[in-house]
């Protein structure tokens, strides 16, 4: 008999009790809770459980009879399947690089782009001439912004949400629904440089090497587990904009990586750190780290971040 496993977010305004009463619907319903985190900001709760249950579950019921509970609890909740090909919502702002290589790429993904959302219309002849819709979500105040950007993903069933030079800051409300399904590109060696401007920073400081970094998007910015870094060494020539330039190309191509692997399982988050999971027969990391980059680039970083 297989094992089926589902993931549970719920997020709402904290009280008692709210934790029990999913917990024991897991339990009447024959689950068993694999993982489970939970987290209150400012009197805000966010959960996720990964329950598995032995053989097949009928997903619509069980996302059914949990949105039931979520009404009563005065939660919101969504149960969540791991498909064979995911769906994908890639948020872009302005800059086009990142968004060009993930489009440029998408028939070698393992999913599928399904729109692109932006917070102006700046990109929208890129995301139409390959063919994806394109939305504007320019809402000034965030919490109107993340709604409607929570029905659009609703609406195309999205999996992975990346952002592709995106420049809002996501809240915790949003991004718990969504917990290491977030894929963001920042323009630094993270910890280094974190939030606005992080070219100029590293140019005002005379850094010898400038980095970029993707990594899960949490509720802390720019504080997420690390999938991969990359950098290059600053010549003495370099301006500031030859720097941007340079990092630019480097953050495509860094952010496509990483979209591949997510893809393709082969990445696992286990407390705040991103491992690998090899594929080669004999289990060797280095093995894997080669095959997949060929000797090229970085691996995950293993680095805790706290």
């Amino acid at each position: 008999m297989g094992k089926t496993v589902v993931g549970i977010t719920v997020v709402g305004r904290d009280h008692e009790g709210v934790v029990a009463s999913f917990t024991n619907f897991v339990f009447a319903s024959g689950g068993n809770i694999e993982k489970m985190n939970q987290n209150v900001i400012s009197g805000l709760f966010g959960m996720y459980l990964e329950v598995s249950f032995n053989g097949d579950v009928d997903i619509g019921r069980l996302d059914r009879e949990i949105r039931e509970l979520a009404k009563k609890e005065r939660m919101d909740a969504s149960v969540r399947h791991e498909s064979a090909r995911k769906n994908i919502a890639v948020f872009v702002t302005r800059e086009p690089l990142c968004l060009q290589a993930l489009l440029s790429e998408s028939g070698s993904l393992e999913g599928k782009i399904r729109v692109v959302v932006g917070t102006e219309e700046t990109l929208e002849q890129v995301a139409v001439k390959a063919g994806v819709p394109f939305l504007v979500v320019n809402h000034k105040v965030q919490s109107d912004a993340e709604g409607r950007l929570l029905s659009i993903c609703r609406e195309y069933d999205v999996d992975l949400i990346v952002l592709a030079r995106y420049m809002r800051i996501l809240t915790p409300s949003f991004v718990w629904r969504y917990p290491n399904r977030i894929i963001n590109i920042h323009p630094s060696l993270l910890p280094a440089f974190p939030g606005a401007s992080a070219y100029a920073q590293a140019y005002e400081r005379g850094t010898k090497i400038v980095g970029v970094t993707s990594h899960y998007v949490t509720e802390s910015l720019d504080q997420g587990p690390i999938i991969l870094q990359d950098s290059f060494a600053v010549d003495p020539g370099d301006t500031l904009e030859s720097i941007k330039r340079r990092g630019q190309a480097l953050e495509a191509r860094t952010l496509l990586r990483a979209v591949r692997m997510h893809l393709a399982n082969e990445l696992e988050v286990r407390w705040r750190k991103v491992h690998a999971r090899s594929r080669a027969a004999n289990g060797d990391i280095h093995s894997m780290i080669d095959m997949l980059f060929g000797g090229r680039g970085t691996a995950p970083d293993a680095t805790p971040k706290r």
